[in-house]
């Protein structure tokens, strides 16, 4: 990472340019602020400017002829650009109220009362895009240099605004790779309880940003758990280590709460994730570790068709695991899956109309039929015909006392 010092300019997109030229010809103050400066200097690639001006939400929305309402109460005005793209534009504002949770704020201040009333000192530098002048009132280059998180003024204050601040700071260190400063490390400890007022979303938000965004997921895990934020949010958090995480090749936040989670699909209903995220985290609670060897096919087929979409997650697992086997047992699957043999009783030759047509009747009994022939093709997939199948249905009754013959009846397969 290149240690940052103030360049003559910044790369501002000429449509930024432009929103902040027609703002400075109408008499308004406007500077860039917030994380694409603090990235560009940090040589992240971050082209998403936004920009900070004294020019109240409706004089915004006279200048310009095509916006969006982002954030009028706070502020910020969404303009778009030729491409339909939206900026953000927010007017200086200071904090006049705030519960921890949101903030009623008054416009009409300065940039300085603007940059003071920011969460970190590394968030509070200012550049003018026309005039390439920088302000840094907070030391936030020195912080950038020393590669510290430190809260802008008095850190308990700045927690207690908004405590989502601390979940910020947890992210910030693990995406930079820097330490929090000891004073805002130890405002952020103490105000931890406020992190129980927050909402689900805004904390979920938090924790799958950390996670994409770190340069090691395992170190924002780490400062979950110190500041307590895993106790009050993820409290199925359970004894993985937790360099596993880092092992994935992907950033995927529900893979990775699943894995370290005892309970994934309660942890993710906590955090609000979507019926399918739960529903897959179920999925990786209820099946991991339970695996089959990769040299018997059989069960590797069995397996396959109990787990269904959760096959691919698994392999990851026991790939980060580094658990014996893993590997090979995703070469077992892959033959399989190329194979094409039945795994779902929707791959069954025949269904329901075809058993109903032959005289089996509707109800609990045609389901469990289709259910034990799915069991016969997965042990030998070369059964799987409409003539083999309609054939052993009407030469085994289906009554419950005279079942089809178990698979071990039926040859491997082989």
């Amino acid at each position: 990472m290149t240690m940052p010092v103030f360049p003559e300019t910044l790369p501002i997109p000429d449509a930024v340019l432009e929103i902040a030229g027609t703002l400075e010809d109408a008499g308004f103050e406007t500077w860039c602020v917030g994380g694409a400066v603090r990235d560009n200097l940090l040589d992240f690639d971050n082209s998403d400017f936004d920009l900070a001006t004294s020019a109240t939400p409706d004089q915004v929305r006279e200048l310009f002829r095509r916006t969006v309402p982002i954030g009028v109460a706070h502020g910020t005005i969404g303009v778009l650009d030729r491409n339909r793209r939206p900026h953000e534009v927010t007017t200086f504002r200071k904090d006049v109220k705030t519960d921890g949770r949101h903030a009623v704020v008054e416009f009409g201040v300065s940039l300085e009362e603007d940059l003071a009333r920011r969460d970190f000192t590394i968030n509070a530098i200012a550049y003018h895009p026309t005039r390439q002048k920088w302000v840094d009132l907070f030391g936030g280059q020195a912080d950038l240099e020393a590669k510290v998180i430190r809260a802008v003024g008095d850190p308990a204050q700045r927690f207690r605004e908004d405590y989502l601040r601390i979940l910020r700071a947890l992210r910030f260190a693990a995406r930079f790779g820097f330490e929090i400063e000891q004073e805002t490390w130890a405002a952020a400890v103490a105000n931890a309880d406020g992190l129980e007022h927050l909402s689900a979303e805004r904390v979920r938000d938090e924790w799958v940003r950390g996670l994409k965004g770190a340069e090691k997921p395992s170190r924002l895990v780490e400062l979950w758990e110190a500041v307590g934020a895993l106790t009050k949010w993820l409290p199925e958090t359970g004894s993985v280590d937790p360099e596993v995480v880092d092992r994935f090749g992907e950033r995927d936040p529900v893979l990775i709460t699943s894995l370290l989670s005892g309970d994934p699909s309660r942890t993710l209903k906590r955090l609000r994730c979507s019926s399918a995220e739960i529903e897959r985290g179920r999925r990786i609670g209820e099946y991991r570790g339970q695996e089959p060897q990769a040299t018997d096919v059989v069960e590797v087929r069995r397996w396959m068709s109990r787990v269904g979409p959760a096959v691919d997650d698994l392999l990851k697992i026991v790939s980060a695991e580094q658990r014996g086997g893993g590997g090979s047992l995703a070469t077992a699957v892959a033959d399989v899956q190329a194979s094409k043999a039945p795994l779902t009783v929707s791959d069954l030759a025949v269904d329901g109309n075809d058993l109903l047509e032959i005289g089996i009747e509707p109800g609990p009994e045609l389901g469990r039929l289709l259910g034990s022939l799915l069991d016969q093709v997965i042990v030998d997939p070369k059964l799987n015909t409409k003539a083999q199948l309609l054939n052993r249905v009407q030469v085994h009754p289906t009554a419950p006392s005279s079942p089809l013959p178990p698979p071990s009846s039926l040859g491997s397969g082989e």
